[in-house]
Order: C-alpha cells, then structure tokens, then sequence
C-alpha cells in the first residue's frame, strides 16, 4: 500500500480567521482564533498565544503554503516569525466573511459610543448621555468605524466630530485635581496654571509661600498639568485627583 506525503511547506489548519497583508510585491498571512484579532488590536488579548494558532507567517492559509524565509527577509527585513506575525496583525487586513465583518463593525460603533458617553457630557445640563444618544449622533454625523483601529483611538476622533458637527452639545467630562506648591516660583507656578484653557478654579489657599488650588479641568490638560507641576517645583509640587468626572447625577455632583 503507498504511503501519501504531505510536503514539508504545507500545513493544514481548519476554523480559521485570517489576517493578511501584501508586501514587496507578495501576500503574506497568518492564522488566528476567530474574535482575537479585535481583542488584541484594542491590547484587550496580550497573550499572543491565544491570537495565533501558529507562530508561522504563509502565503496561503487555506492551502497551507509556508511563505519562505528568503521572502519574510525581503518583506519585512527580519525572519522572527513571531515578529512578523505581530506586524501581520496590527497593520493587516481581517479576512472575515461579510456577515462577520458586519457584526464586528456593529460591535466596534457601539464600543466606541459606549467610550465617548463614559468620557463625556451634556455642558447644558452637566449629565452624562445614554449611549442611545451618542449612537444616533454618531450617524447622524455620518461616522464610519475604522476596524483597523482602536475604539479608544476611535472614541476621541469622534468626540471632535461630534464637537463639529454640533449634532449635540457635547464636552469631555472634567476632572477634579487638587495641587500644592511652594517656593519662589510659585506665584508664577498659579498664574501659568489659572491661564489655562478651560480652567475652573474652586479653591484657593496660601499659607506662607504654599499655595493650595483646587480645580476642574480637561482630563487631556493632566498630562501638562503634571509636567508643570514637576518641572516648575523640581519635583516638590503634590497633585492629587480628587475626581475622575464632574457631573451630575439627580441633585447631587459627582
């Protein structure tokens, strides 16, 4: 009886999502579990075990074709196999039936406006939206999702579309901080922060050369706010978040 080989560049998989991606003239694939790729694209899934269900780059999944390492060298200039799959995966494109496609694309628009009413609030009324809202917003707004990108990154573009379109009224939700400081700079410390863009200050106290503020602000001014602190006092500045939001919920502020 004759045996039947199997050639050493192939090999068979079944039930699987594609990723693929072209480069220097060829395709390249890589096979994962179905609903990983999303979860490792939104650094949900980092266990890149659980994404691929070979560390191996090919030409053709469905055949089994192993791309070849003199290729994997010209195309991405390293022959980690590993490597190159993360590449793969972060810049290529989802092979997906369009039933799926549909369905992950449906998933992503509400995990984007479920990131953008977390995020933010009516300024008339100081509440929080219901996702209901920013969803219908988000199409009257005509937003397309990106898969091939994350709903974080998703969620800030539309908030600026939002902001735009002025479909509603719309802010980020501030945060409350709270920043000590002394020393000879430090007048000039208050002043620097007052003068910000959005600002609120609460509270004000001096006790000596301390000062004591207490504010909202944007939560994408912390960053600055933290840089000045630090750089200004050389380190000797304390801030503290007091609040992540600052709304309303019924009669009382959160």
């Amino acid at each position: 009886m004759s045996k039947i080989f199997t050639p050493t560049n192939q090999i068979r998989l079944t039930n699987v999502a594609i990723v693929r991606i072209k480069k220097a003239g060829k395709r390249f694939e890589v096979a994962c579990y179905k609903n990983k790729v999303v979860s490792w694209r939104n650094q949900v899934e980092k266990d890149i075990d659980e994404v691929l269900q070979t560390h191996t780059v090919f030409v053709n999944v469905s055949k089994g074709q192993v791309a070849k390492k003199e290729d994997l060298i010209k195309a991405f200039g390293i022959e980690d196999q590993t490597e190159i799959c993360k590449q793969i995966l972060a810049k290529g494109e989802l092979q997906v039936s369009d039933k799926e496609r549909q369905s992950q694309i449906d998933q992503m628009f509400k995990d984007i406006a479920t990131t953008v009413a977390n995020k933010c609030i009516n300024p008339e009324l100081k509440r929080p939206y219901p996702i209901t809202i920013i969803e219908k917003a988000m199409k009257d707004a005509h937003y397309s999702v990106k898969p091939n990108q994350t709903t974080k990154v998703q969620a800030m573009a539309v908030i600026k579309l939002l902001k735009e379109s002025d479909s509603i009224p719309i802010e980020r939700a501030k945060m409350r901080l709270k920043v000590n400081f002394g020393g000879k700079e430090a007048k000039k410390l208050r002043d620097k922060l007052k003068n910000m863009e959005s600002m609120e200050i609460e509270s004000e106290e001096q006790d000596g050369a301390q000062i004591t503020l207490v504010f909202v602000v944007d939560p994408g001014l912390f960053k600055e706010i933290d840089g000045l602190i630090k750089s200004e006092t050389k380190g000797t500045g304390l801030i503290e978040v007091l609040s992540y939001k600052e709304m309303v919920l019924g009669d009382e502020y959160f």
